[in-house]
């Protein structure tokens, strides 16, 4: 009972980072039309897409200098600072006025939030990645880390069913006026009891065992002596990013805005694929305890590498509520699979003394440079194509890198070099 306790605690905040970034990918094109008006909607769209993924450009910076906090100040403290950064930027954007109010300084603060937000995220999915491998026994540490993305899945049914919910209730006029800023407050109202639970934390006993807390100076020479760990762990996250982005953050808007769909119908799927997601990473964490974590990412890289395109050409052939779901729930039996196995094999292979700050280097620039602009990219792929599937060609190319970077890493893992005394 008190393990379960100790995950709930760590993993909440993990859930508030991703309900801030699923509520800002599901109210793009509210977002687009509050902040970024314009007589091209597809411009306008690009330009809410590309705020969307500029918050992702800040995680390298925070995997570094929030990371290097953690591994020298402890597990319990990041995660009290990431949490905060968190609700600053999620109040930032719950607030603000629209373009037709404050003019140019509505997208430059908007942009000013998103950035707040990818700073902290930085270090959010690693530090909660660490604390749960630290906290777990050796033998299920695959299970106990699967909760870190775990975690995000219920942020993606949550907000998806308030999405569903709100859609319900209002009309588009009414959401797009001003109802896309009530999902964002309701973030803000969670953050006070999020914060005791973390407040309560206790530091993890392999934190505390370390006698040598690196510096900042220390953190940043430990990585680029082990910069072919970090380089392949971002490798390995890309599949895990680019498909996860997909089928969440940008489902909603492939659906209603390309598909045609109802938004609402949108939503559910999403819905359904968060519970989908849910269902499988755990699963896969534990299979990954019992046969190991490259046998379950070999397959699933493979299996998306050769379906990821047909599945989507087949939906977009005749796209319907059934088709799109049948092909999503697909995609997320690989991301969920592959993740599950994924995340504990990272925490495993990346050095003990900058562990929080490697993983979530890894981590961020996988999303940083591929995952965090898959919207904008799917977006921008499907317009000048005029081919509905052809994110289905990104997503094979991410699945691509994490085969590649699974196979150097299961035949030759790197030695982890000190960079300190």
């Amino acid at each position: 009972m008190k393990t379960v306790r100790s995950v709930v605690q760590v993993a909440s905040g993990n859930f508030l980072e991703m309900y801030d970034f699923m509520v800002f990918g599901y109210y793009a094109s509210a977002i687009a039309g509050t902040y970024f008006p314009g007589h091209d909607p597809f411009a306008s769209l690009m330009l809410a897409f590309a705020t969307f993924g500029a918050g992702f450009l800040m995680r390298p910076l925070g995997a570094l200098l929030l990371g290097a906090y953690t591994d020298r100040y402890g597990r319990r403290a990041g995660l009290l600072l990431t949490l905060g950064l968190m609700a600053l930027g999620t109040l930032s954007i719950a607030i603000l006025p629209g373009y037709a109010a404050i003019g140019l300084a509505a997208p430059l603060l908007v942009l000013a939030g998103r950035l707040v937000q990818g700073l902290s995220a930085g270090v959010e999915l690693g530090s909660v990645a660490v604390y749960l491998s630290e906290i777990a026994p050796a033998h299920r540490r695959g299970f106990f880390v699967s909760w870190q993305s775990a975690s995000q899945q219920v942020a993606v049914v949550f907000a998806a069913l308030l999405g569903a919910l709100l859609a319900a209730h209002f009309t588009k006029a009414q959401m797009i006026s001003y109802g896309w800023r009530i999902p964002f407050i309701v973030g803000c109202a969670i953050v006070p009891f999020i914060f005791v639970l973390r407040r309560s934390l206790r530091e993890t006993a392999a934190f505390q065992a370390r006698t040598v807390h690196p510096t900042l100076a220390q953190t940043v020479a430990s990585l680029a002596a082990n910069w072919q760990i970090v380089g392949l762990g971002t490798m390995l996250v890309t599949m895990t990013t680019v498909s996860f982005y997909f089928i969440t953050a940008y489902t909603p808007t492939f659906g209603t805005e390309v598909l045609h769909l109802a938004q609402r119908d949108a939503l559910v799927i999403t819905l359904c694929v968060g519970l989908s997601n849910l269902l499988w990473l755990p699963l896969s964490g534990a299979l990954s305890d019992r046969i190991g974590r490259p046998p379950i990412m070999l397959a699933t890289t493979v299996l998306a590498l050769l379906t990821a395109y047909p599945t989507l050409h087949w939906m977009a052939i005749a796209p319907s509520f059934a088709s799109l779901l049948a092909v999503e729930l697909w995609l997320s039996f690989l991301y969920g699979c592959y993740n599950g196995a994924m995340v504990a094999y990272l925490t495993e292979i990346v050095p003990e003394h900058v562990r929080t700050s490697g993983f979530s280097l890894a981590y961020s620039l996988a999303t940083a440079v591929f995952g965090g602009f898959t919207p904008a990219i799917a977006t921008y792929l499907i317009h000048a194509s005029g081919d509905k599937a052809m994110p289905g060609l990104w997503l094979s190319c991410a699945a691509a890198l994490g085969l590649i970077a699974t196979l150097i890493l299961r035949a030759e893992r790197t030695p982890a070099r000190e960079a300190f005394a």
